[in-house]
């Protein structure tokens, strides 16, 4: 079985499997259409990897494309698990914008670009001048009712299995969940309901590789987003290597069950 990885920080540790740079896509095309099966391509890449050369790709084709922006996951979400998502709406900026806005959703609201991570682009806003400014910056908005909560919880999907879930707890008097913003992890009374909302989610939509953002109010579980090329570092501080999992899933995956000469395939749960 021929391998090809375009990030070879996702797939350390994976013996036989061929480095490429994304950028030397085209120069590398032959080992490409050789490969059986190609690891972490960029999104740019995705399209001609999987109907051009049609290559098999780990993420899916399903988790890049409904991971590629915001607006993208909402919308299938709402088509999907409407009971589990925050009350949004999503909408051109317009001279009209503004008025139902403030009409529908009042101060404070929340306010995210619809392509960014890490809390960068996840606005609070406050006031009429925050929304203007929104609005003057975003082509597309998109605006989502502000949930009374100091935490969030990460569900990391891969294959097809939840293999983590723990919190990602704000510091005092800070709007953002994201450890990248100064939050603080808690592995401790999981809720078991939203592990299984993430497990129905990611199959329902042939997801195999995402974090998944849950929130919590008043005892119902809401979606945020996911996160294709999410943060291993909460996985690490449990002991966790992702790269084994989607190595198990490989193998499992593939009708001749190779196995790759210096690994060997890990009894994990």
């Amino acid at each position: 079985m021929k391998i090809i990885s375009f990030n070879p920080f996702r797939t350390i540790g994976m013996k036989n499997v061929t480095y490429i740079k994304p950028e030397n896509m085209f120069k590398e095309i032959e080992k490409i259409k050789e490969a059986d099966l190609i690891l972490f391509p960029e999104y740019w890449q995705v399209n001609s990897l999987v109907y051009g050369l049609k290559k098999n790709i780990f993420p899916n084709i399903d988790t890049f494309h409904l991971g590629h922006n915001k607006v993208e996951m909402t919308r299938v979400f709402l088509a999907t698990f409407p009971e589990n998502v925050p009350y949004t709406r999503i909408m051109a900026s317009n001279d009209s914008s503004f008025d139902i806005i403030e009409e529908e959703f009042g101060y404070p609201l929340v306010a995210k670009e619809i392509k960014s991570s890490m809390g960068n682009g996840v606005f609070l806003l406050k006031d009429k001048k925050e929304l203007k400014e929104y609005i003057k910056t975003n082509e597309t908005l998109y605006i989502q009712e502000y949930l009374p909560i100091d935490r969030d919880l990460r569900v990391v999907y891969i294959g097809n299995k939840v293999v983590s879930a723990y919190y990602r707890i704000a510091e005092e008097g800070s709007f953002h969940n994201n450890i990248a913003k100064g939050a603080s992890y808690s592995f401790e009374n999981i809720p078991l309901k939203a592990v299984d909302l993430v497990d129905r989610m990611a199959k329902q939509l042939g997801i195999n590789h995402a974090g998944f953002d849950i929130v919590e109010v008043d005892g119902k579980f809401y979606v945020l987003e996911f996160n294709v090329l999410f943060g291993n570092e909460g996985l690490k501080e449990q002991g966790i290597r992702a790269e084994d999992y989607i190595y198990n899933y490989i193998v499992d995956n593939n009708p001749n069950k190779p196995t790759f000469p210096g690994i060997k395939r890990k009894v994990i749960s």
